[in-house]
């Protein structure tokens, strides 16, 4: 849970801009990509993280602009990337300019129970993370590049000249 707002913000930067790399490598072809045909695409994967942004933070009254829950899965994966880098910066200007660290600690309503804002802006970072690992599966399986993450990824080991470590 945070307790400072600075310290969603360090994370927030870091963990958005490896989103953004992830979802500039989506290409409009790989948004149909899905494991088995009863699992969401990798385009409607993306697009609930973008969707997600906006409609978790509201629930505390945060006030910002973001797609709405009704809107349908863009055919563009740049379009969907777009998106997301406004939402994902009109969240942290929101909460840098709305809230203080106080407002970390009020308890909101969110899916029937009460959570402190900090809880929530710590839980929509892991949702990110979370959903961002299960789209790099099905990248991989649209012959798509991952990026990196939190370290390099098979291809640039060898683009290294190293072996990529076994795990």
């Amino acid at each position: 849970m945070y307790k400072h707002i600075e310290d969603f913000s360090t994370t927030w930067r870091y963990e958005t801009a490896a989103t953004m790399r992830t979802l500039e490598m989506l290409t409009d072809d790989s948004l149909g990509q899905q494991i088995t045909s009863d699992h969401r695409t990798l385009g409607r994967l993306a697009w609930h993280l973008v969707q997600t942004l906006h409609e978790m933070p509201s629930r505390t009254g945060l006030s910002f602009e973001g797609p709405g829950e009704d809107m349908s899965v863009p055919a563009s994966a740049a379009e969907i990337a777009a998106v997301y880098k406004r939402t994902s910066q009109a969240l942290l200007d929101a909460v840098q300019t709305s809230w203080k660290d106080e407002n970390l600690l009020i308890m909101s309503d969110m899916y029937g129970d009460q959570w402190p804002n900090g809880l929530t802006l710590d839980i929509l970072v892991k949702h990110e993370i979370h959903h961002r690992g299960q789209m790099t599966v099905l990248m991989r399986q649209a012959g798509l590049r991952v990026p990196d993450l939190y370290g390099p990824t098979k291809e640039q080991w060898a683009e290294y000249g190293a072996p990529a470590p076994v795990i």
